[in-house]
């Protein structure tokens, strides 16, 4: 074998072993901080900005939140490194009520059930 091809082949097994490795570490997720009031209002008006946020309930772990808005229900869940946002009538929501301390979201397609830590399910504003 010639030294140029040698030195050829060698070189691109190295660029390709540094485009796998680069491409590797691209996939990582970086690590999303568990949400708060603020930082769930701040998600809610950039994800939803014609509606306007009654109430917030957030998961008891920080990874999602259940919003009134009106006669609609925003929600939001962690997913991968950022957070996926859908909308649903509230009455459905509610009426679902909670299963030993999580609640299931019908009609959004991919929802978890949300634990919402000690908060109280359904909100005692739609018991009335």
């Amino acid at each position: 074998m010639d030294k140029a091809l040698l030195l050829q082949l060698i070189g691109s097994a190295i660029a390709v072993g540094l485009l796998v490795g680069l491409s590797a570490w691209a996939r990582l997720a970086r690590p999303t901080p568990p949400l708060d009031v603020d930082g769930a209002l701040a998600l809610l008006a950039e994800e939803f900005p014609d509606h306007r946020v009654d109430s917030v309930w957030l998961a008891g772990d920080g990874a999602g939140l259940v919003a009134r808005s009106a006669s609609e229900a925003l929600v939001l869940w962690r997913r991968g490194d950022g957070y996926v946002a859908r909308s649903a009538p509230w009455a459905d929501i509610v009426a679902n009520g909670a299963n030993e301390g999580r609640i299931r979201l019908p009609g959004i397609d991919g929802a978890p059930r949300l634990v919402l830590g000690h908060q109280p399910w359904p909100p005692a504003e739609t018991a009335a």
